[in-house]
């Protein structure tokens, strides 16, 4: 509940007004001592008190980047949302110092820029020396008028980014801000003495005219001075603001050399992503024509298989088929028809293994024929030699 923003506080810049203070820095004040043991339960009212105990202002420092305790004020501000009045009457504080330059802080964490520029710029003529504690623990002294310029052009102060601010010309062309007018611009110049005043000094006796200066040299004294402190300052003022206009210009000219190469890396970006996804691409149509022509060499390669497997099986059932034709000739003695058979079988083969077959077949029924003259001529001798011969009884 502590740590809550008022529930009758307003959006800033549509958003919670803590949430100006970015999360870890947040959290970090949240677990801080000074926080929990002064800012617990602190109103409006007490944080003057608190504010005028303050010796330095920062952002966070050391090595486990410690917020200060000026940064844990503007926190609890910003959970209260003070008033307007009170935060004006912050800045017109001349006592304290480091009061007035909370509220300007705050102002500009949270105004419009019309009030910003109205309320912080005369702050310009603050020249007084504060102390400012740096990232590494160390202090540095500026001045009132420096700080305020960090706030009015800088976009990151005390380790918190700064809402956009529109330039103070743009403000002006739109008849929104009046043009700044500067202490220095005053003339210092006396008024002149009346009529009455001139009359007497001309009655005067000469002597005493002699003694005292004349009209025309008291002004050219006065100018003399005018010209000593005015003009010089005058000078310092206008090469100070246009240092400034130089450094905004600068500035502008970076961010937009920073955009330009943030949208030419974005570019070249796309473009390498567009030249990795044609390669992917023709990755993988390069994967699908091989696998492609990897199925179509297999299946090549088992057609031409199967091819074999069924000629080797053929070639085996004839072989089956003449051994069992030869044996069966064999067993049943000798057929004439057989060495024709083969003769014919065989004759239509071109090859040479059909060839040196059917040489070795035929020389195989030759074999069987010579052997079956054989077996006929014994037949037909025992059938001559059974007859009986004539004239024997």
């Amino acid at each position: 509940m502590a740590n809550q923003t008022d529930p009758t506080a307003r959006t800033v810049h549509g958003t919670n007004p803590q949430n100006l203070v970015e999360k870890i820095i947040r959290n970090r004040i949240y677990n801080y001592s000074y926080w929990k043991e002064h800012c617990f339960g602190l109103t409006a009212e007490g944080i003057v008190d608190k504010a005028m105990e303050l010796d330095h202002l920062g952002g966070t420092y050391g090595g486990t980047r410690k917020p200060t305790k000026f940064l844990c004020l503007v926190l609890k501000m910003l959970q209260l949302q003070p008033d307007k009045e009170i935060v004006i009457e912050f800045i017109k504080n001349e006592e304290f110092k480091y009061v007035r330059l909370l509220g300007a802080y705050y102002l500009r964490l949270i105004g419009r820029p019309v009030d910003i520029y109205q309320y912080l710029e005369p702050l310009f003529n603050d020249f007084r020396k504060i102390r400012d504690r740096l990232t590494d623990g160390n202090y540095r002294v500026i001045h009132i008028d420096e700080f305020i310029e960090s706030l009015l052009y800088d976009e990151r102060v005390l380790d918190i980014a700064l809402p956009r601010l529109p330039k103070r010309h743009v403000l002006e062309y739109s008849s929104v801000l009046e043009p700044r007018k500067s202490v220095l611009d005053d003339d210092d110049d006396e008024e002149e003495p009346p009529e009455a005043e001139k009359e007497e000094t001309k009655n005067k006796s000469p002597r005493k005219r002699e003694s005292e200066p004349s009209d025309d040299t008291r002004k050219s004294k006065r100018r003399s001075r005018s010209r000593s402190h005015s003009p010089s300052s005058k000078r310092s003022r206008n090469e100070r603001e246009r240092d400034r206009e130089k450094d905004r210009d600068r500035s502008d000219r970076d961010r937009e050399r920073d955009r330009d190469r943030e949208s030419s890396r974005r570019r070249s970006r796309s473009r390498s992503r567009s030249r990795d996804r044609s390669s992917r691409r023709d990755r993988s149509r390069e994967r699908d024509s091989r696998e492609r022509r990897d199925r179509d060499n297999k299946s090549r390669d088992r057609s031409e298989k199967e091819r074999e497997s069924k000629g080797r099986t053929e070639k085996s059932k004839k072989k089956d088929k003449d051994t069992t034709f030869i044996s069966r000739q064999t067993r049943s003695g000798f057929n004439p028809n057989f060495a024709i058979y083969f003769v014919l079988r065989y004759h239509r083969h071109r090859s040479p293994e059909c060839l040196i077959t059917a040489i070795s077949r035929f020389k195989t029924a030759i074999d069987l024929l010579d052997v079956g003259l054989g077996v006929t001529t014994r037949t037909s001798s025992k059938l001559t030699d059974s007859r009986p011969r004539e004239g024997t009884t």
